[in-house]
């Protein structure tokens, strides 16, 4: 993914050297260890392997990952991550998010998704896009509704458990 710019926000692809430290943060953070789940990102040099092996490795075989996601002011405070995935377990690429608790509330999420979501279709020419949420994320899913995804159906949880996904898409017509 090229570099996208909203109003107030810069999106960006990771960089293990520089982004390490960020993401180790975020990946511990409550929410993504409740909503998302964990990865058991521990150390720095975990969360460098994480940041090689999951966003960098899919720019390359894909040209499309998750991004950081910075403010414009202050200049490059990193307030989380968004992108897009292609997952094992789905057809069609998945957007998703992540923003650490501080920053919630304040519209980055919708802002830095719905310019991925603008940036898949109009230049990657992706005409159907998934996204996945836990049940209990009614946050993710009024955010998803918001962007023009719709609810389509449950599925199991990759990892095994008894949790449910719900997935949301916006379709070809």
């Amino acid at each position: 993914m090229k570099t996208l710019q909203t109003e107030r926000l810069r999106i960006r692809r990771m960089s293990a050297a520089d982004d390490a430290a960020f993401m180790l943060s975020l990946l511990n953070d409550p929410s993504w260890l409740r909503f998302i789940g964990d990865r058991g990102v521990r150390s720095l040099a975990d969360a460098q392997a994480y940041i090689e092996n999951g966003p960098v490795e899919m720019y390359g075989r894909l040209g499309f990952g998750f991004c950081m996601v910075e403010s414009k002011q202050p200049a490059g405070q990193r307030l989380g991550v968004c992108g897009l995935a292609q997952r094992d377990y789905l057809d069609y690429p998945d957007i998703g998010f992540a923003f650490l608790l501080q920053h919630a509330g304040q519209g980055y999420a919708f802002e830095a998704a719905a310019e991925v979501l603008r940036y898949a279709q109009a230049e990657l020419g992706l005409k159907n896009i998934l996204a996945t949420t836990r049940v209990d994320n009614l946050r993710s899913q009024k955010l998803l509704e918001k962007l023009g995804l719709r609810f389509e159906r449950q599925i199991p949880h990759p990892d095994g458990s008894e949790r449910q996904l719900m997935v949301y898409a916006i379709r070809a017509l």
